[in-house]
C-alpha cells in the first residue's frame, strides 16, 4: 500500500512539473522541397515547414546561419493578414508573403535582425516563405512569382 501511494505521489509530482513551469523541448519542424518559379526561372529550396502555433512562434529565431538553398515556410490554416517580426532572429531574412496558389503577393527584403518592428503582409495570405537575406535580389524573385508546395495546390 505504501509503495502504491509513493508511486502515485511521484506520478502526481511528475505530471505537475510537466504541466507547470517545466522547460519545453525543442520545436521540431517538418521538411519539404519547394520551388520558386516565375519569369522563366525556377529556384529550389529545402525548407523547414511551420504549421503549428508553436512552430510559427519559434521560426528561425536564434539561428546564426541560413544556407542559401534553405529557408522556412510558414503555412496558415486560413487566409489572413499576417504580421511578423525579427525579435531574437540573428540574421537578415527575405520574407515572401504568399497567396492561396502560392503566388508572391509582397516581398520584405533584408529584414533587420533583432528588430521588433512589425512586418505586415498588408493583405490576407496563406503563407510566408523566409529565405536568407539577399536571396530575392540575387535570384531575381519578384511579386507574381509562385511557390510550388502542396499547401498551395489549386
Amino acid at each position: 500500500m505504501l509503495r502504491r501511494s509513493l508511486g502515485l505521489a511521484f506520478l502526481a509530482v511528475w505530471i505537475a512539473a510537466a504541466c507547470h513551469g517545466a522547460e519545453p523541448g525543442p520545436v521540431v519542424f517538418g521538411r519539404a522541397e519547394i520551388t520558386v518559379e516565375g519569369h522563366g526561372r525556377a529556384h529550389r529550396f529545402s525548407v523547414e515547414v511551420a504549421t503549428t502555433p508553436e512552430q510559427r512562434a519559434r521560426g528561425l529565431m536564434e539561428r546564426e546561419v541560413l544556407p542559401a538553398d534553405r529557408g522556412m515556410l510558414f503555412v496558415f490554416p486560413e487566409k489572413r493578414v499576417v504580421s511578423m517580426w525579427m525579435k531574437d532572429t540573428l540574421i537578415p531574412l527575405d520574407m515572401l508573403f504568399l497567396g492561396p496558389g502560392g503566388q508572391v503577393l509582397k516581398i520584405a527584403g533584408m529584414t533587420e535582425p533583432n528588430s521588433t518592428a512589425i512586418i505586415s503582409s498588408g493583405v490576407p495570405v496563406h503563407g510566408v516563405l523566409e529565405l536568407a537575406g539577399g536571396a530575392v535580389a540575387r535570384l531575381g524573385i519578384r511579386d507574381g512569382d509562385r511557390v510550388v508546395h502542396p499547401a498551395f495546390a489549386p
